[in-house]
């Protein structure tokens, strides 16, 4: 069983670097789309280059993504990525090489929520794909795909991170980035978290 688990493990980690850093153009984000910081974040990001000495303005790289990440509702369109790499006068590679890099990062349209099933190998040990599976068949979606509602983003750790970093509570969820996680999660179970986001509750 675990010769089969690690091999299709493997298989799932390169199908999946494959195309990460890719970029494909659509209609709302490609680089001809005009992005820039509001008012109130144009000083926010006066007050963070201010951090920095003038020739190491592209120390900043990571609080100015975060803050373009914020006023963009949760993910960075390429136009954003280019924006910030003005902001710190370097080539817009730079930018996107940390922003393909850190996880916390998203690159394509997120939900309110995002819902991460740990897809390490102790987790799939435990059942982590038959939380996963009853987690998409509840909520209609495929992984990696947002809900129509908008509110939920499925994805599987695993992909981006080894671990969330509680590996001894398997198996774990981790709702709205790395802002709250639920542990010995089962396939019921994950299906009353959603429905307590869903009325505005905070699970346990």
């Amino acid at each position: 069983m675990l010769g089969r688990l690690a091999s299709q493990r493997l298989r799932e980690i390169r199908q999946v670097f494959r195309g990460l850093p890719q970029h494909i153009d659509s209609p709302d984000n490609n680089p001809d789309l005009p992005w820039e910081f509001t008012d109130t974040n144009k000083e926010k990001a006066k007050e963070i280059l201010s951090h920095y000495p003038s020739n190491y303005k592209q120390s900043a790289v990571i609080p100015l993504l975060d803050l373009a990440q914020q006023q963009n509702g949760g993910w960075l369109p390429v136009s954003a990525m280019n924006h910030v790499a003005k902001v710190i006068e370097v080539a817009p590679i730079r930018v996107y090489e940390v922003a393909t890099f850190y996880s916390m990062f998203n690159r394509t349209k997120v939900g309110r929520y995002h819902l991460l099933v740990c897809g390490t190998t102790p987790c799939m040990i435990r059942g982590s794909r038959e939380i996963e599976e009853a987690l998409l068949k509840h909520l209609g979606v495929k992984r990696n795909e947002v809900t129509k509602d908008g509110l939920f983003f499925c994805w599987r750790n695993g992909m981006h991170d080894n671990n969330i970093g509680t590996g001894y509570f398997c198996v774990l969820l981790l709702h709205n980035t790395l802002l709250s996680t639920t542990e010995d999660v089962t396939p019921n179970r994950v299906v009353e978290i959603v429905e307590a986001l869903k009325r505005g509750e905070k699970p346990p």
